[in-house]
Formats: C-alpha cells, sequence, structure tokens
C-alpha cells in the first residue's frame, strides 16, 4: 500500500533524531560547516528581515500557531476521536517538520566546540581558588556600588530605559569584538516579548525564538538583570547555546561595556554564581563572605529574590523540569544546572585576565 505524504514525513522522525545523534558526535563538522558555515548566514538573513520590527514577530506566530492549533482540535474534535491512529500520525508528522526546522535554523549549535576550547581555557574545580575569585568580586562589586550610589547602603538603580540597555549592550559587543571577532553582532534583533508574564510565572529570564533569530528579553525584569540578559540570548543569537556559555558571554559583553552601571550588574552577576558554589562548599565561608557585601547590594540581589518570588506559583517547577529535559536531549547532561557552570569559565578567564 502507498503511503502518503504525512505518513513518509512522520516516519522521517526517528531517522531524523539517529541523524542529528549521529552528526553530533562529530564536534569538528558541526563547528566548521554549520555552527562558522551555514548558521551565521541563517541567523543575519533573519535578523534583517524581522530585527527592524519593533515587536517580537516570534511571538505573534507562536500565538497565531496555538490559536490554530485549539481551533483545528475542537472543529474536528469528532473526526479526530473516530480517527486516533491519524491524529496521532498527524502529530508526529508536525513534531517531524519542526524538528527538521529547529536544528536547520539553530539546534545544531548544541553540538558545536565548546567555547572553553575557543578561548583556550583550562577550567578547575578548586575550592580555594573559586574563594579567593569570590573575595575579589566582592570587592569590585563594592567599589562600583559606592561609587554609584556614593552610600554604601543605597541600593543601585539603573537610570536607562530598556531600549537605551538594549543598545548599550549592542555597543558592548561592538567593543569585545575587537577582542574576540568570533562575539560580532550585526543585524540586530533584540527586543521584549510580548509574553514577558508569561516568561516570569515560568521563571524565564528570556528565550532565542530560533524560528525567527529574535533574541526575546523579558520585559518585566528588574534594571538590575535586564543588561546581562541581554547579552545571554545575543550570545544565542551568535551561535552559543549551552547555557553556562551565553551566561558567561553576557556577562563578558556586560563587564566590558564602558558604562558603570553595566560593570556593577556583570559584577554582582558573576558574583551570585559564585557565592552559591561557595554555599555548596562550605555554608561557613559562604555566610563570612556575605558580611563583606556592602548594604546596597544585598539590596540589589533582595530586589531579585522579591521579584522572582512574586511570581512564584504550582506550575513553575513543571516548567523547570520540561526545560531541564529539553536540554538534556540536546546535549547538555546538566540540564538546568548548566547555568551555574558558569562559574568555572569565570574562574578561568579571569585568572589570566584578573579583575
Amino acid at each position: 500500500m502507498k503511503m502518503n505524504l504525512k505518513s513518509v514525513i512522520a516516519i522521517s522522525l526517528l531517522p531524523q533524531i539517529l541523524l542529528v545523534k549521529w552528526l553530533g558526535s562529530h564536534t569538528d563538522w558541526i563547528e566548521n560547516y554549520y555552527s562558522t558555515g551555514i548558521y551565521p548566514f541563517i541567523s543575519k538573513i533573519f535578523r534583517f528581515v524581522f530585527g527592524w520590527v519593533p515587536f517580537s514577530v516570534g511571538d505573534i506566530i507562536y500565538l497565531t500557531l496555538g490559536i490554530l492549533a485549539i481551533t483545528y482540535v475542537y472543529r474536528n474534535r469528532r473526526r479526530i476521536w473516530t480517527n486516533k491512529l491519524l491524529f496521532m500520525r498527524d502529530i508526529v508528522m508536525v513534531l517531524a517538520i519542526a524538528y527538521f526546522t529547529f536544528h536547520f535554523m539553530w539546534g545544531f549549535n548544541y553540538y558545536r566546540e565548546p567555547l572553553q576550547t575557543k578561548l583556550q581555557l583550562t577550567e578547575t574545580k578548586d575550592y580555594e581558588e573559586l574563594v579567593g575569585f569570590t573575595r575579589r568580586l566582592i570587592k569590585k562589586t563594592n567599589e562600583l556600588q559606592f561609587k554609584i550610589a556614593q552610600d554604601t547602603s543605597k541600593i543601585v538603580t539603573t537610570p536607562y530605559s530598556q531600549k537605551e540597555m538594549v543598545e548599550k549592550s549592542i555597543n558592548g559587543y561592538a567593543k569585545i569584538s575587537k577582542k574576540y571577532a568570533f562575539l560580532t553582532y550585526e543585524k540586530p534583533s533584540a527586543k521584549t516579548s510580548l509574553f514577558s508574564s508569561t516568561l516570569t510565572y515560568m521563571g524565564y529570564a528570556g528565550y532565542l525564538n530560533p524560528f525567527t533569530n529574535e533574541a526575546q528579553i523579558n520585559g518585566l525584569l528588574p534594571n538590575f538583570r535586564f543588561p546581562v540578559v541581554t547579552g545571554h540570548e545575543i550570545g544565542h543569537q551568535l551561535g552559543y547555546s549551552a547555557e553556562n556559555e551565553t551566561n558567561f558571554i553576557g556577562y563578558l559583553v556586560t563587564v566590558n561595556n564602558n558604562d558603570d552601571y553595566f560593570k556593577y550588574v556583570a559584577y554582582a552577576y558573576a558574583l551570585g554564581y559564585c557565592l552559591n558554589d561557595v554555599r555548596r562548599g562550605d555554608k561557613e565561608v559562604f555566610n563570612a563572605l556575605l558580611k563583606e557585601l556592602n548594604g546596597g547590594v544585598k539590596m540589589n540581589f533582595q530586589e531579585m529574590s522579591n521579584f522572582w518570588d512574586s511570581y512564584e506559583n504550582p506550575m513553575e517547577p513543571v516548567f523547570k523540569a520540561i526545560f531541564n529535559s529539553f536540554l538534556k536531549a540536546n546535549n547538555q547532561a546538566k540540564g538546568i544546572r548548566s547555568y551555574n557552570a558558569v562559574v568555572s569559565l569565570l574562574v578561568a578567564y579571569h585568572r589570566d585576565n584578573p579583575l
């Protein structure tokens, strides 16, 4: 019996998965032919097409597809009920198309050469080195907090609009690209998400839409976090998929900005991750380091904590679990914990580039 096109596409999902895993085992192929080959061309085209639009085209597409899917199921509910296998075939067909499109448009970057290799960094897990680095970070963060606020107990309020912060982040990329050409960012396409409230309830600060190549930032984020998240999402745009790597890129771009507010945000961002790792190693050391922080810095950290707490809901752990599984399925063995792996990159980088 001759199969129709829908069945052929649906059946293609399994060989697609096997092919992706096989290609993903050849990191050099992905790096040379995809991540630094065809992907930059794809990315620039979509940034050029959608970058000038003041709102998120990808969000509109997601919303439209969601409405169409719900409408289709509702209108065809009786036929679906009587032809369950055909409906399942159609679902698998859609997944096959999405799987192919996702990997061609961006997803193969999950299998590229690690950033630490490109930067020639030697990562270590030495706890004493971490503590020493964290102390230096505290010193830098305290100094900038006092320089800006002129009072160690005063919270730092970043005075820029979100549009200005995006522009400054783009300028930060222009500066850092002089040292690292692979961070050159042309045809900007960074904007706040239309679904910022939804993202916040899900516990996300932003995301890259792989189908429109738009860097989406949660528009509800406090300014204390907005610049590094912008840098992080643009890092995804440039083809870096691992969360620890884009955390590092977001820090690197922000800390190398000429603006003191941005530098402060970057140092505090890195400090938060480092303190978390210190606490896991020794709570007494963590408590001692915490006492060294200026009151104003603590207030900024509390600002972020209060922000996320105000949106806490029973579904957030579910969304986090789904994202954790997604990351693990895409070559990030640590899943959502890979965000914290930025610490070893920070320590290794500043070993050769002192604070």
